[in-house]
């Protein structure tokens, strides 16, 4: 299954990357974190494995119908901000990076729901009946079908099921200057599915980012399995009634 999901990666190039990562340093879960903290990873990578399994047919099916909707990759794939596990108390011992993106750099993948050329004028906030949207990626985008590949993310290390969702580099070092709370936000690793998503639509504009935070932030305040399997439990009926998606 990684093999498959690392080859389609290869195959399906990076027009749509922020640039190549190279990691400096890498999250190590199992050294220095609490008991509490290895049974959420176990979890997630095991809900993670058996979802790339179960979901496999469903994947090829949705690779398939993106590669004849528009020309380009099936995947897109995107430089996002991760977690920061830097101490907040100390910052002048965190010289682990010359510069501060916030968190962790990772690649993130989804499935392409933009033409290719999408955002060759910069980004801009998403909207209604977006005319960069692709007429599969519409689909994909309603019933967050789009997000499935973010599995693959939670297998890595890079993610959970459950958390705030990752944002760009560039976008995320705009947001911390307007949003003093933002970076707090990092202090849970990132998630598929969150608080803030199955409460929210899509951002539109800094007030929605602001209304975001509260929850993101309300979700570390009470994370736990519990909570996580909560929100996993909400997301479904989210889905299936396309609340927020488009």
């Amino acid at each position: 299954m990684l093999r498959w999901m690392e080859s389609l990666v290869q195959r399906s190039g990076t027009a749509n990357s922020f640039h190549t990562i190279q990691r400096p340093w890498r999250v190590n879960v199992a050294a220095g974190t609490s008991r509490a903290e290895r049974v959420t990873r176990l979890v997630n990578t095991t809900i993670a494995l058996l979802g790339l399994v179960l979901l496999f047919p469903v994947l090829l099916l949705i690779a398939f119908l993106v590669w004849i909707d528009s020309p380009g990759p099936v995947l897109y794939t995107q430089v996002r901000v991760g977690l920061d596990r830097r101490l907040p108390t100390d910052a002048s011992q965190n010289h682990r990076r010359e510069r501060n993106h916030g968190g962790c750099l990772f690649t993130i993948y989804k499935f392409r729901t933009m033409r290719v050329d999408a955002e060759q004028n910069g980004a801009v906030w998403a909207q209604q009946s977006d005319p960069r949207v692709t007429p599969i990626g519409r689909l994909l985008r309603q019933y967050r079908l789009d997000e499935l590949p973010q599995l693959f993310n939670v297998l890595r290390g890079d993610m959970n099921i459950v958390g705030p969702r990752p944002e760009r580099p560039t976008i995320f070092a705009e947001l911390r200057e307007h949003i003093a709370e933002y970076p707090l936000r990092q202090r849970a690793r990132p998630g598929i599915t969150g608080l803030a998503q199955i409460n929210h639509h899509y951002d539109r504009s800094l007030e929605d980012v602001r209304k975001k935070v509260q929850y993101d932030l309300e979700y570390i305040r009470r994370q736990s399995v519990t909570e996580d399997v909560r929100i996993m439990l909400k997301t479904v009926p989210v889905i299936l009634r396309k609340r927020g998606g488009w």
